[in-house]
């Protein structure tokens, strides 16, 4: 007998399992597209629990696949799912869980990387960005052909306040896979901070964070002299390190937050006395090179 006053948990009728859903419409996990399925409802619900109350929460998964993860987080009793799958082959099995959801799932066969995400939500979800986060998530299984770009992409709309964070600070649970042959994944839960923690733009920070991990396994020195053209390079480099107090005998995963800003900080008063430095790429150079010494 139902609670007076309190709704009914939502809960998915039998349904075949994951397994059953991978052999009924033959699906494999594509290795050239680092996938790897997640069959295990256990491990499925442990995810959708990082990202916190869902409860007629809106909600946004990035490549469901075969839907495991999808049905945990319809168990959470969210409002509405938005599934945005790539991949034609995963369409039917997920259309079979949005018709044992009546009126809660949608489903968009797209890319991720080009969808527009500023209009997936209602609008009355929006928050100012001080305020708490929206009642929005976005929750997928990450393959390592998609990640990268993907969260490159994210952090730029954080940024610029804009893609799925234009409803404000859209918390985004995420997990990571090295290999299609590994069970265990990382699962990391993002929240946007009120102010970033370097006050510079976007593509400013990328380039600088993307530099000093050119090569990191050497001293942060020999990615950061990626910066500068090959004339002028060596003292360009120490000046920057040395303005930024930074130690070049560091590797790049030893650098501190306050060392990064140190070094996007100084870096942009370089590009500031020198406009042209910004628009310096070092892969460009590279090649240029190789074609003068095939001539």
């Amino acid at each position: 007998m139902a609670v007076p006053g309190k709704a009914a948990a939502f809960r998915l009728p039998p349904l075949p399992t994951v397994g059953d859903i991978i052999k009924l419409f033959r699906l494999k996990a594509q290795k050239q597209l680092s996938q790897n399925f997640l069959l295990d409802l256990r491990l499925t619900d442990k995810i959708v629990k990082q990202a916190g109350k869902l409860k007629n929460a809106h909600v946004c998964e990035v490549g469901p696949g075969p839907g495991g993860i999808t049905r945990s987080i319809l168990s959470a009793g969210v409002e509405q799912l938005l599934l945005i799958e790539k991949d034609a082959r995963f369409i039917p099995g997920l259309q079979m869980l949005s018709e044992a959801a009546p009126g809660k799932v949608q489903i968009v066969h797209g890319d991720i990387l080009t969808y527009k995400m500023e209009k997936a939500f209602p609008k009355q979800l929006k928050k100012n960005w001080e305020d708490e986060p929206p009642d929005i998530h976005i929750i997928g299984n990450l393959p390592f052909s998609v990640s990268t770009p993907l969260i490159i992409k994210w952090l730029e709309n954080v940024s610029k306040k804009d893609g799925p964070f234009t409803y404000g600070r859209t918390q985004m649970t995420l997990t990571f896979q090295k290999e299609v042959a590994e069970v265990d994944v990382a699962v990391v839960h993002f929240t946007p901070l009120v102010q970033p923690k370097i006050q510079q733009p976007f593509k400013l920070v990328e380039k600088v964070v993307r530099s000093v991990f050119q090569f990191r396994r050497k001293y942060c020195f020999r990615g950061l002299e990626t910066l500068f053209p090959e004339n002028g390079r060596l003292k360009r480099t120490e000046q920057l390190m040395m303005t930024a107090d930074v130690d070049p005998t560091l590797r790049p995963v030893q650098l501190s937050m306050s060392q990064f800003r140190n070094l996007c900080n100084t870096y942009r008063k370089m590009c500031d006395e020198d406009p042209t430095l910004f628009e310096y790429n070092y892969r460009e150079e590279l090649k240029q090179k190789k074609r003068k010494n095939l001539t």
